[in-house]
């Protein structure tokens, strides 16, 4: 196993964000958490996205996938700079299907297109662990983004955590090496 490089915490050294800022192409990575340090990372990026920002939960976004162990986490980075998250589960059948949720991008990082790896190395490690569809609540300011990675609409909108949602679903096992 490769040995992980350590992550620099947005929270902390606003000079590392200065830079990451005016680089014109960023080296984004995404990477599932190895480590306790980055589960942190991952875990204070959604809280400032889903509870700070959007003030979709109150207190904590984290809930029982998060103690339960079934949860997979991806961290992303900017120029080493921890910028992003998503977090996703195997459902029942849990060799069939997977569930996204949680991707969040601070809003510094989101001109730079982090979420596309993030949202390409979850449908990946789907596929890997023998997923066959993924599917997830998307805010619907973002369904054109999911579509252009070859996510479909299923249904119509609804509310989800209180806020409309459209569902999409990706064949994973097609979509795993775009």
């Amino acid at each position: 196993m490769m040995p992980v490089s350590p992550v620099v915490s947005p929270f902390v050294r606003s000079s590392d964000l200065d830079r990451v800022l005016a680089a014109r192409s960023p080296d984004l990575v995404a990477r599932l958490v190895a480590l306790p340090e980055e589960l942190e990372l991952h875990l204070r990026i959604r809280h400032e996205v889903f509870v700070g920002e959007q003030a979709i939960f109150a207190g904590t976004d984290r809930d029982a996938l998060d103690i339960d162990g079934t949860a997979l986490y991806i961290l992303g980075t900017c120029d080493g700079v921890a910028a992003g998250a998503v977090r996703l589960y195997p459902v029942d059948p849990p060799e069939l299907t997977w569930q996204g949720d949680r991707l969040a991008v601070l809003p510094a990082f989101r001109a730079h297109g982090l979420g596309k790896p993030l949202v390409r190395l979850a449908v990946r490690t789907a596929a890997l662990r023998g997923g066959r569809v993924m599917r997830a609540h998307i805010q619907l300011a973002n369904v054109r983004f999911f579509q252009r990675l070859g996510w479909e609409a299923v249904g119509e909108p609804e509310p989800y955590c209180g806020l409309p949602h459209q569902g999409m679903e990706i064949d994973v096992q097609a979509h795993a090496w775009d």
